[in-house]
């Protein structure tokens, strides 16, 4: 095994890679490095900023150096685990390549590679279904045949998995490449989707090679770097990122922050504490030359990115993940349509999402999309095909979920007991809030009574209540009602407790 996951939350992960040259801990991103000129010299990338794993591209080596095949680490002056791109992207770009599927497998061998992808041909953002078709096929022939070319057992190969926008495709390519000996697999071609901003494309990419790959193999998302959307990322399963970014954007001037990117001349602060920002200051980088500043600038957008992180770290360790990702999302509203997108893939969410070894701790909800986290499906999945009443109690009493919790400990809850003297045939439920249905002998069960919410969430309670009471066979149920007219199939509305006592007899 080269991957071991340690936590989980959502789908994301804390794992650890294991390459020959050392571990990597997961979620990891690789700075994108030139092997023939840097902005930051690579090994600075893990001495100053804690990069165990860097990317740089095999084929501009061999095209640089040609048969000479240096030691990658030697070249860039790093010494732990790097991985090498295979020109695809410059495939990608140009329309052509000058090497072959076998020679590239062959000379990352040679450089001495840790991490070697095959030269697979991109889909791209805007391929038509003939030509996404021809990707994903051709891809899969290479992957295929690259296995005979290798020669090295204690180096990793990645299979990248194309179709685009095609999800069938991506599909189709995901289940071949995952019966192909590879150890980790890039989702292709997302760049030019993200460049739109179409992250509801991006997610069902991502879920959708997700379902279909091994589960022990890392998912890593090619050009995926800037921090307002790695949280996203994470929660959907990606494992391993890279990105050019910190450079790109520092040469074009632009300052990244957790949750968007300002333009350096519109800065009137700086609203960082990195040692770039805390040790220059505004004025200070003004003053400094270009191509200085520029440097500077590309090691402040490292420090965002590795904090962001660990950020996500952190909150996949104390579980609060789905909590991160609202705050995240709603920093640009292309970025929310894709959490948004989450709806469609709630029991995706809610199967990967681990039921044990979480902590324990209270849960937020916004809005109605918030009812779509995993701790919401959960339940209502379990209440409709676990739950049953207890033996005896067969007429059930409807509550709407009260502000103190927990509900069965509550003044109106306490009162209906009281008033209905003990009566061992009557089952108190609960109804509303993000929950929907809580069995009065639930309430205390995290996360029950353990969240907070906005006023307002509607929850899927109307839907849920009919076939809860059809299933349960209760003589008689009843409804109390406080606002507006409620109308459930097989109960009746009432609006006091003495309308309820009256039902009863």
């Amino acid at each position: 095994m080269s991957f071991e996951v340690r936590e989980g939350d959502l789908a994301g992960r804390i794992g650890t890679l294991h390459t020959r040259r050392g571990e990597v801990e997961t979620p990891h991103l690789m700075p994108v490095v030139n092997p023939v000129k840097n902005t930051i010299p690579p090994i600075e990338l893990k001495e100053r900023f804690g990069f165990n794993m860097i990317i740089t591209n095999s084929y501009l080596i061999l095209k640089h150096y040609g048969k000479e095949r240096p030691d990658v680490h030697e070249l860039t002056g790093f010494d732990g685990p790097i991985m090498t791109d295979s020109g695809a992207y410059q495939l990608l770009i140009y329309g052509g390549v000058d090497t072959n599927p076998e020679e590239i497998v062959k000379f990352q061998e040679g450089i001495r590679s840790d991490v070697g992808v095959i030269l697979d041909v991109p889909t791209g953002g805007y391929a038509a279904r003939e030509e996404a078709e021809f990707t994903v096929e051709e891809t899969i022939k290479r992957a295929e045949q690259s296995i005979k070319y290798r020669s090295d057992p204690t180096m990793l190969w990645a299979g990248p998995i194309q179709g685009g926008r095609h999800l069938d495709l991506v599909e189709r390519s995901a289940r071949r490449m995952g019966r192909i000996d590879f150890q980790i697999h890039p989702l292709g071609s997302p760049t030019q989707i993200m460049e739109e901003y179409d992250y509801p494309a991006l997610v069902d990419m991502i879920v959708t090679a997700k379902r279909n790959l091994p589960p022990e193999r890392p998912l890593h998302l090619f050009g995926a770097g800037h921090p307002m959307m790695l949280a996203l990322a994470v929660a959907l399963g990606c494992d391993l990122f890279d990105s050019a970014a910190y450079a790109l954007f520092a040469k074009d001037g632009r300052y990244m922050t957790a949750t968007r990117t300002i333009r350096f001349e519109d800065l009137t602060e700086l609203p960082c504490s990195c040692p770039v920002c805390a040790g220059h200051g505004l004025d200070g980088l003004l003053e400094l030359p270009k191509m200085e500043r520029e440097g500077l600038l590309a090691r402040h957008n490292l420090y965002v990115t590795v904090e962001e992180v660990r950020v996500i770290k952190q909150a996949i360790g104390e579980g609060s993940l789905w909590e991160l990702l609202e705050t995240r999302c709603r920093s640009h509203p292309k970025l929310y349509e894709g959490f948004k997108r989450l709806s469609f893939y709630s029991d995706y969410l809610e199967t990967n999402d681990p039921v044990l070894g979480k902590r324990v701790r209270g849960l937020f909800f916004y809005d109605n999309v918030s009812t779509f986290r995993p701790e919401v499906i959960r339940h209502r999945r379990r209440i409709s095909e676990r739950y049953r009443r207890p033996r005896g109690r067969n007429v059930l009493v409807l509550l709407p979920t009260p502000d103190e919790k927990p509900f069965n400990r509550s003044r109106v809850f306490r009162e209906v007991r009281e008033r209905l003297g003990g009566r061992e045939d009557i089952h108190v439920c609960f109804y509303g809030g993000p929950f929907g249905i809580i069995p009065s002998e639930l309430a205390e069960t995290f996360p029950l009574s353990q969240y907070e919410s906005s006023n307002g969430l509607g929850g899927n309670w109307r839907k849920d209540l009919p076939s809860f009471i059809r299933k349960n066979r209760y003589k008689k149920a009843m409804i109390l009602i406080q606002n507006g007219a409620v109308k459930i199939r097989g109960a009746k509305a009432v609006r006091s407790l003495d309308e309820i006592l009256a039902e009863v007899g």
